[in-house]
């Protein structure tokens, strides 16, 4: 196949070219590799201009990945749902702080999180692949939190669509895990693993090289190992660039991403692949700072998970690192599929030279630790009157120590407080009050199933499910 945007290949170079609706429908590439498209589609400045919308906004930055691999009118009716789904015109509305510091809400969704916007698009984009194709899929997903909840609501009830979510036993808040287990829907099966976020992604990863559960239709993942949710965030960094124009604010910006499996952080750098105007990214990790290590030293090396506040960044192995290295390695396939390979015998790999340089050309990183986050959160209130989740302090305190001496400041508000309430209330002395979406969990009846950290028991589950 040709290079195109709507071509997708593997980052480790040994599975065919094949397009969007097999790359979403399969989620991760048949070698063990991420889909990736094959060029980057360069779109006019002119093209992302104010007063498109949105939806308009988004059908710009998505459909040279998708060519003519839906049917047609797909992604406007999917991203007509999506927008009915949430609250503020602007979906994504971007709150001025102070003088070139800026905070874009992600969080108004189905769940209050960020997820939402990549998810329900998903959803839409595959019922009508397989509408088209007449499949069955069945979809597998792990989760810190937000990622589960967000699936749920978006795939509950889905036809044609089975949805099973492994998150970590005790580990997510309980407003995430509610989200997700109280959901009646016979299509869904809620896993608790014994285990941390890593555990729950090990499993799914293992399931998906399972190819025996392809045998009565297909399956696959929407974790952001799926490009397709990698392409349904790239719209809200065009958005965010946009209102900064309409404030008066021209230059291009720096968007500080608080990160766990780096999906969120790598469609911006698509976006700025594209043509958007941004000056550069900043990773904020939590305690748990693989990324972090990798970006400062040169080492990327797994560690145990530990818990902290901002839970959806509990992550020591993130998925999409493998996109980064590809793609700051000039495209190189073979040393991607050797690092990457090293790394899971090993747990450790040293990042050569020219590569580390070409990664810090892309993105900085920067831990903070739990102390920190809590002290932002309380700033956040005192100084801006924002109440924000773990994950914003997160972003909120690496934002700060940026230079706003060259262009503006631009930090993700990835949740709302009130997902994480039992974090927020002891530092600000009152909980958060919750949206809707939060209210109307009530106090419905849970349905789970805990299961080990062992790839047998979770191949055991799948089997057994409907």
């Amino acid at each position: 196949m040709a290079q195109h945007p709507d071509t997708y290949v593997s980052t480790r170079g040994g599975a065919p070219a094949t397009d969007f609706a097999e790359a979403l429908l399969r989620g991760m590439a048949p070698d063990g590799g991420l889909y990736m498209p094959a060029a980057w589609p360069k779109v006019s400045p002119d093209a992302w201009t104010t007063g498109r919308g949105y939806a308009g906004i988004a059908q710009t930055a998505m459909a040279p990945f998708i060519g003519d691999a839906l049917p047609t009118g797909a992604l406007d009716r999917a991203l007509e749902r999506l927008v009915a789904g949430f609250g503020p015109a602007e979906v994504t509305p971007l709150v001025r702080l102070e003088d070139g510091l800026y905070l874009l809400e992600l969080f108004h969704g189905p769940t209050a999180a960020f997820k939402d916007l990549a998810m329900q698009l998903a959803a839409s984009l595959a019922s009508e692949a397989l509408a088209a194709s007449g499949e069955t899929l069945t979809l597998v997903t792990a989760t810190s939190g937000d990622t589960g909840a967000a699936a749920v609501a978006a795939f509950a009830n889905q036809p044609r669509i089975r949805l099973i979510v492994l998150h970590p036993h005790e580990r997510v808040s309980p407003v995430q895990r509610r989200q997700m287990t109280t959901v009646e829907a016979d299509n869904v099966l809620n896993l608790a693993v014994r285990g941390d976020f890593d555990d729950c992604q090990r499993l799914v990863k293992g399931l998906l090289a399972d190819e025996t559960l392809r045998a009565h239709g297909r399956f696959s993942s929407v974790n952001s190992i799926n490009w397709a949710r990698l392409a349904g965030q790239i719209p809200y960094y065009v958005s965010a660039v946009s209102q900064l124009a309409a404030m008066g604010e021209t230059r291009p910006p720096v968007f500080v991403v608080p990160t766990g499996n780096f999906g969120d952080a790598f469609a911006g750098i698509a976006a700025r692949k594209m043509g958007l105007p941004v000056a550069g990214f900043v990773a904020a990790v939590n305690s748990n700072d693989a990324l972090a290590r990798a970006i400062n030293e040169g080492v990327y090396a797994r560690k145990a998970a530990v818990e902290t506040a901002s839970v959806s960044m509990d992550v020591q192995a993130p998925s999409n690192f493998e996109r980064l290295v590809f793609e700051a390695s000039g495209r190189d396939a073979a040393l991607t599929r050797g690092l990457f390979s090293d790394f899971a015998r090993h747990g450790t790999v040293t990042l050569p030279a020219d590569l580390l340089a070409a990664i810090r050309a892309e993105v900085s990183a920067v831990s903070v630790d739990e102390a920190t986050t809590r002290a932002q959160i309380a700033h956040a209130h005192a100084t801006w009157g924002q109440v924000v989740c773990p994950h914003t302090a997160v972003a909120l305190s690496a934002a700060r120590g940026v230079d706003r001496a060259t262009g503006p400041v631009v930090a993700l508000a990835t949740a709302h407080p009130a997902k994480f309430g039992k974090d927020v209330a002891p530092v600000l002395g009152f909980d958060p009050d919750p949206p809707k979406v939060i209210r109307d969990l009530g106090d419905r009846a849970e349905r789970f199933e805990v299961i080990g950290a062992d790839a047998a028991e979770a191949l055991a589950a799948v089997r057994g499910f409907g």
